[in-house]
């Protein structure tokens, strides 16, 4: 199984799309909010979001939405990338409650060969966020370098590192 692709492997105009999707618990949310020190009440109270936000319940944090879509790329864009050069924008177009399930996809935009190495070059691509129904809830643009399959023969192949078993 491919984790990540080679810059050759890159066309323009492709979409990924990332397999599995992943519901979004409550333990998820408030972990990843805590983790990170967020504890909006939008967040972490139930009675707070219920009573005070026209959503009438918890939304989840945005920021845990776009980690997950990121992961969830990961084998099929970035896995074998060099560095992750920019993250252009980031989107939350609509909310995700605890329960949905989100899914994601990724289109190439475009890719260029880098001018200082000829071992790799950089890919720019959307990933896309949705729940079950479709709706897309978080977009986001990045520039990724990869490398070229040369990089990669010269450093292993496919699973640079993997020790051979012994006795």
């Amino acid at each position: 199984m491919q984790f990540g692709r080679y810059y050759e492997e890159f066309e323009v105009g492709a979409v990924y799309k990332h397999w599995p999707g992943k519901t979004v618990t409550e333990y998820d949310d408030h972990l990843f909010c805590l983790l990170t020190m967020n504890h909006h009440p939008l967040h972490m109270d139930a009675h707070y979001a219920g009573e005070t936000t026209d959503f009438g319940k918890n939304v989840v944090v945005g920021n845990y939405i776009y980690s997950l879509l990121l992961g969830m790329s990961v084998p099929d864009v970035s896995g074998k990338a060099i560095a992750n050069l920019e993250v252009e924008s980031l989107k939350h177009t609509k909310p995700t409650f605890h329960g949905d399930t989100i899914y994601g996809e990724t289109e190439v935009l475009d890719k260029t060969p880098s001018k200082s190495k000829d071992d790799r070059g950089v890919v720019y691509v959307e990933t896309r966020g949705y729940k079950q129904d479709g709706t897309v809830v978080c977009t986001f643009r990045r520039k990724v370098m990869v490398p070229k399959q040369s990089y990669g023969d010269a450093r292993g192949g496919e699973q640079p590192g993997r020790p051979t078993p012994q006795g």
